[in-house]
């Protein structure tokens, strides 16, 4: 699963699965859920991060102004 922390507002967890990248929240406690947002199957893994920053942009602020990729 790839983690993506969104503008430090909340966690992402995005998998590829039959054909589809499945999108998740994560929370603190180490559960997950369904995410609201699609990705859709022609974005790359590599461009994942940025199409999560167009999507989430309202979210920015000026501290907050990335999407990071979590290891």
């Amino acid at each position: 699963m790839i983690r993506f922390n969104v503008f430090g507002r909340f966690l992402v967890g995005i998998e590829w699965r039959a054909d589809a990248w499945k999108t998740y929240i994560l929370g603190n406690e180490g559960k997950r859920r369904d995410a609201d947002f699609i990705v859709p199957p022609d974005v790359s893994e590599e461009e994942i991060g940025p199409y999560l920053a167009v999507l989430f942009h309202e979210s920015a602020t000026p501290e907050r102004r990335q999407v990071l990729r979590l290891e």
